[in-house]
């Protein structure tokens, strides 16, 4: 692990990050927007014209966030209009390299072997976490933004009229039941599991995983009731949800300690799960060995031996039963 300070790599953890034991995520500090004319988005600066070949999106398939960016980019089928690089899974010392490895992209636009020196490209002077994903402007030799949550709005419409794939996932009229979902999603569930993960008291630990099952006891209750969060229809409140999920049993639970019970126990999340990985597209996105060896070998603090469990083993592609109907 590390962090820049000024531009310079510091090894060792973010001490910023932690308050009264409890895990505290860093905001992110890119905000530009990616938007069909150019024009400002709701936060940064424009200049940022959509455009085939423009951009670069940085990731690893090992963190949830930056999956998140990887199956819209499938979804709306942006494969060669933005293209990719692909960090090796080990987060060491020296933060997200390009080192050689099965399903490593390396970096064929700004070359780096290590992920901060993108950073460092854009911001000289850069002070903070250096985290996948990352938008890149080969025009302007900058960053657009590393928020997740942003990046996947900006592939959502701003590509539409370059000829992307039909579908929005943030539709006008369920905007506000998503936002309102995603925010009880990302604090409990997204980061609710880093926050047991990573909590040093019981305390904090015990919080953490409080929150978790009891948004997952929820979420089970709401999924009775319909095929997915919001309907019949999948919205990015359900893929923002997916990226953890998927790697729940097999990380989840013993990794971060969240083992109350497996998501194998919820017979509707467990389909739900299943439901999404079985989308057009969406298996090619999950790596499980990058996955799991990214958070059994990188977390030392955690797992100091490195040793990667075989088990549990989870069929995604089992059938999942949820095309039949619901009544709301």
């Amino acid at each position: 692990m590390g962090y820049l300070e000024n531009g310079v790599w510091q090894r060792g953890a973010d001490k910023a990050r932690r308050s009264g034991g409890a895990f505290a995520r860093r905001a992110a500090q890119f905000r530009n927007w990616v938007t069909a004319d150019g024009s400002p988005g709701p936060s940064g600066e424009g200049g940022f014209e959509a455009a085939p070949g423009r951009y670069h999106l940085y990731i690893s398939y090992a963190c949830p966030w930056a999956h998140r960016t990887l199956i819209f980019r499938r979804l709306k089928g942006l494969e060669q209009m933005v293209s990719l690089s692909v960090a090796h899974w080990f987060l060491g010392p020296d933060g997200w390299s390009f080192d050689d490895g099965d399903g490593v992209v390396p970096d064929s636009v700004n070359h780096a072997r290590f992920l901060r020196e993108v950073y460092v490209a854009a911001r000289p002077d850069y002070t903070g976490r250096v985290s996948v994903p990352l938008l890149w402007d080969k025009e302007r030799r900058t960053i657009v933004s590393n928020e997740s949550s942003q990046i996947i709005r900006m592939f959502n419409t701003s590509f539409d009229r370059l000829g992307a794939h039909a579908g929005d996932y943030y539709p006008l009229a369920l905007r506000g039941e998503i936002d309102a979902l995603n925010e009880r999603i990302y604090r409990a569930v997204n980061n609710g599991v880093y926050r047991a993960g990573f909590a040093t008291t019981q305390e904090a630990y015990e919080e953490a995983v409080g929150d978790v099952f009891a948004a997952l006891e929820w979420l089970e209750e709401r999924l009775a009731a319909r095929r997915y969060l919001t309907g019949d229809a999948i919205t990015e409140a359900d893929w923002r949800l997916f990226t953890t999920l998927v790697r729940f049993d097999p990380v989840y639970v013993g990794h971060f300690k969240c083992n109350l019970r497996r998501l194998a126990d919820y017979p509707n999340l467990s389909g739900y799960l299943g439901d999404l990985y079985q989308q057009p597209g969406i298996a090619g996105t999950v790596r499980l060995d990058h996955i799991k060896a990214h958070y059994y070998r990188s977390h030392t603090g955690i797992n100091p031996l490195g040793i990667v469990p075989l088990g549990p083993v989870v069929d995604f592609a089992a059938t999942h039963g949820r095309d039949r109907g619901f009544a709301i």
